[in-house]
């Protein structure tokens, strides 16, 4: 079958190569297993011969029904890869091969009949001619663009462009004209002879058209000529014919007036159509070494135009934000890049066109409209960003930005404008103090009046959700990034915040301000203001003992409770209750970095009460993931910050927690054995050689569970945890206490190096390869030496050796795949470790036995082994990679 009965542009002959194909191979009965084979074949391209590949799909579409089910999640995930990579290819070579054939053949016959049809039914059948029309547009990206950019053409698109019924359709038709490639020069022939006559036609007259539908598309058509005009510049100023250059850059200024009045429309689809004419046109500005006056008036109508389209319309939801209301923000993130450009070309008119605006609202705050309040403090917040400093020292450095942005601020804290009776304004105010939180450094003489207005109902006690949750965050930022300038206010915000502090259990019915989410930022609040204060260290224990007791014994109450409770819902409402207690008492300890700090502050008995407070719950037979998760969060900080003196406690936690474990369970506790490893290496030996087996035979016990075929959800559990595995061992054997290992006898020993060779080879997850090489080349560096521990050189070139081969010359092993190249790099650094322990014995079993034993060629080997010699392990990675391409198929 040739090239074109294959892609289709034969129907009769592909049809009839089918049915053969079919016949044949039922006539064959192929095995099941022929599936496998083809598919390998494609993913390898060995056949060049596209009869060979059809007929490779026809047998996959066959057989695949009958083994397709019986297969990994892995394994078909590869087969559906395989597959649709193969079919793309096909289609672009069909499609380029249709284009191809077409433009030889059918193209100017196809437009002239376009021509005859729009010329033809352009009155009197309106729907025919705007189908016409989208055919056109279509078309213009790949064809000739002459047989449609001529005067016939294009005079009876312009004439569309006056019809009502047609004139969206003509827009985009003369949009994907003008978006076609061409040269500069003609380009700008091209839009400035459109432009004549759309002007002529008095379509530049924004004002006076009604229709916003046929606005938007031609606020595209304008933003499209525009840019390409820009496009055009940009080219001829490349070349250096700067004579042309300056003609496009006249006639992109004559389109400015037209685009700023699409700009400041006041639809916001209009607006948004224009916005990359605009933001181009000041990338221009930028790289004009000095602007001329009317360019500089541009910038300024361009600025207030971009402040004026930042302001929120009456309509605006802002309790129950929907797509409308997610398309205005969008909108918003397009200006806010405007703005940015605005900030690049002119930083100066920016700054006093903002503190303009900012000033005359913020006078007459009272009587201004929600909407223009709320702008004015949206455009001083978006300055911080338009106008950059490095670690956000605005104020300092230039003088007159510095004193500009200082004054601006002063009058948002002294305004009184935080009482505003709207939230858009309420958040505003409290997003910008945060921002710009280094003022109250220069004057903290306003630290008290911001801090009322995040205490009171401004903020945390707002009647609006939204702004209560959004105020405890930035309340936190706000106290963090004042510190030592706290300390007048230390204990008054204590008090002030103890009722957000309570912990609700479900019983009480009592609907809290805070979520329990939005509880934690206060707490950590709680936590930074104790530990930061000037206060000694008894009283900043009396403190944190004070905001922790509470906890601790609604804990205990809570804790009772559960054991009784048989209704599950009351069961689940309780332990997550127990869980906030402990996430709340976990996040004070934030305000820690160390052992060393606790101490200092005299918190540690504190911490370890709260430790033998919620270790109970672990023995709880009820909502134990729940309660699990919560505990073992509190032990990862407390390993911070109590160090050795958590020790004690972990050995009876553990074996709570490997109780009646899944895959989950595990998989989350294992981080944890890992950090304790890691921190306290060989004081923790004697626990780690008694729960290694048990954690490992848990382990185990997870994996060899079945699951439903098509459970991808358990598939995955079960990929994590085998991760999570070996990241265990490679902490183990990285932390020097491989011992740990050797000590669990020789049946054990040999179970845990068989998974780590069963994990670098059998299974297609480069992340868990890479990590089962770094552990195989770890224990040949501690154990591959002479006074290694018996048997284990056999292992070495029994097993180890062959895995260095055997998972690179997998199917699965991708070398494409940025993770996988990692793995292989691993592989190799334990090849070279081998090299280093044998030594010469290495050398000779790859050349005599191991490599020819693979069939690989005398000279081949010979470079292999030389490669691995090399004293620069670099050189060798490299090789191996190559090495790997060219042994597989």
């Amino acid at each position: 079958m040739d090239e074109q009965a294959l892609l289709g542009l034969n129907p009769n002959a592909d049809a009839d190569f089918r049915q053969r194909a079919l016949a044949y191979f039922e006539q064959l009965k192929i095995s099941q297993d022929a599936w496998q084979v083809c598919a390998e074949a494609l993913a390898q391209s060995i056949y060049s011969d596209d009869h060979i590949k059809f007929f490779c799909f026809q047998v996959l579409e066959h057989q695949i029904k009958f083994k397709y089910s019986e297969l990994t999640e892995v394994q078909q995930q590869l087969i559906r890869e395989t597959l649709i990579t193969w079919l793309q290819a096909q289609e672009a070579r069909r499609n380029t091969l249709l284009k191809d054939t077409m433009r030889e053949q059918c193209i100017p016959s196809l437009v002239e009949s376009w021509y005859q049809i729009l010329q033809n039914y352009q009155y009197n059948n309106s729907e025919l001619t705007c189908q016409c029309l989208e055919v056109v547009g279509a078309y213009v990206s790949w064809i000739d663009l002459s047989l449609i950019a001529n005067e016939r053409f294009i005079n009876m698109l312009l004439g569309h462009m006056s019809v009502e019924v047609l004139r969206e359709e003509a827009c985009d038709c003369l949009f994907e004209i003008v978006n076609k490639g061409m040269d500069p020069i003609d380009k700008t022939k091209l839009v400035e002879s459109l432009c004549q006559v759309l002007q002529s036609a008095g379509l530049f007259s924004i004002d006076q058209e009604d229709d916003v539908d046929f606005l938007a598309r031609f606020s595209k058509l304008v933003n499209g000529m525009g840019q390409a005009l820009i496009a055009s510049w940009t080219k001829l100023i490349k070349n250096g014919d700067m004579k042309s250059a300056q003609d496009t850059l006249q006639a992109i200024e004559a389109k400015v007036s037209l685009m700023l009045q699409l700009l400041i429309h006041e639809d916001d689809d209009i607006s948004s159509n224009i916005i990359g004419f605009c933001y181009d046109y000041l990338h221009i500005l930028k790289q004009l070494s000095a602007l001329s006056d009317q360019q500089k008036a541009n910038v300024e109508a361009i600025m207030l135009a971009v402040m004026k389209k930042l302001t929120y319309d009456e309509e605006y939801n802002f309790e129950n934000e929907g797509e409308d209301e997610a398309m205005f923000v969008e909108y918003r993130k397009q200006l806010k890049l405007l703005l940015d450009r605005l900030a690049q070309v002119s930083p100066e008119l920016l700054l006093a066109s903002v503190r303009r605006v900012f000033n005359t609202t913020l006078q007459n705050w009272q009587t201004t409209r929600f909407m223009e309040v709320e702008v004015a403090i949206r455009l001083l917040y978006m300055l911080a960003e338009a106008l950059p400093v490095s670690h956000g020292a605005h104020f300092s450095g230039d003088v007159t930005k510095a004193t500009a942005l200082q004054d601006m601020m002063r009058t948002l804290v002294t305004s009184g404008v935080s009482a505003y009776q709207h939230t858009s304004v309420t958040l505003e105010f409290f997003e910008t103090v945060v921002r710009y939180e280094k003022f109250f450094a220069v004057e903290p003489q306003h630290i008290p009046t911001v801090l009322m207005a995040f205490l009171d109902h401004r903020g945390l006690r707002h009647t609006s959700p939204k702004v209560r949750s959004r105020t405890a965050y930035l309340f936190s930022r706000f106290v963090k990034s004042l510190n030592k300038q706290m300390n007048p206010f230390i204990e008054d915000v204590l008090n002030r915040i103890q009722d957000l502090l309570e912990l609700s259990p479900p019983e009480n019915g009592y609907q809290a301000l805070l979520s329990s989410d939005d509880q934690l930022f206060i707490y950590e609040t709680a936590g930074v203001l104790i530990v930061n204060s000037e206060y000694s260290a008894e009283r900043k224990q009396a403190l944190m003992r004070n905001l922790l007791t509470p906890l601790m014994e609604k804990f205990k109450v809570l804790l009772e409770k559960l054991m009784m409770a048989q209704d599950e819902d009351r069961q689940m409402a309780l332990a997550d209750c127990l869980n906030h207690a402990v996430g709340f008492a976990s996040r004070t300890s934030k305000a820690f970095s160390n052992k060393q700090t606790v101490k200092q502050c005299g918190c540690s008995e504190v911490y370890l009460d709260c430790l033998q407070t919620f270790l109970p719950a672990l023995s709880c037979p009820l909502q134990k993931e729940v309660l699990r998760s919560g505990v073992r969060t509190f032990l990862h900080r407390m390993i911070i910050c109590l160090e050795e003196e958590v020790l004690p406690f972990i050995p009876s936690a553990s074996e709570h927690m490997l109780k009646d474990c899944e895959a989950k369970d595990l998989q989350e506790f294992i981080p944890l054995i890992n950090q304790i490893t890691a921190k306290f290496k060989t004081q923790v030996s004697p626990f780690l050689q008694q729960m290694f087996m048990p954690l490992l035979h848990a382990i185990f016990e997870v994996l060899l569970l079945p699951a439903e075929e098509n459970d991808q959800s358990a598939a995955l559990e079960k990929q994590m945890l085998r991760r999570s595995y070996f990241a265990f061992l490679q902490t183990v054997t990285g932390s020097g206490m491989s011992e740990v290992i050797a000590n669990q006898g020789a049946e054990n020993v040999e179970r845990v190096l068989f998974t780590v060779i069963q994990g670098a080879v059998d299974y297609p997850d480069p992340i868990a390869q890479k990590t089962c090489f770094i552990i195989l080349s770890k224990l040949v560096e501690l154990w591959g030496g002479k006074d290694g521990p018996v048997g284990f050189a056999d292992f070495v070139y029994k097993h180890i050796v062959p895995a260095c081969f055997l998972a690179p010359l997998k199917q699965t092993f991708d070398l494409a795949d940025a993770q996988t190249v990692l793995a292989l790099s691993e592989c190799a650094v334990t090849l070279k470790t081998i090299h280093l322990k044998r030594g010469p014995e290495c050398i000779q079993y790859l050349q005599q036995e191991y490599l020819p034993s693979l069939q690989v060629a005398p000279e081949i080997i010979q470079e292999f082994c030389q490669a691995l010699q090399q004293p620069d392990a670099k050189v060798f990675k490299n090789y191996l990679k190559v090495f790997f391409q060219r042994a597989k198929p």
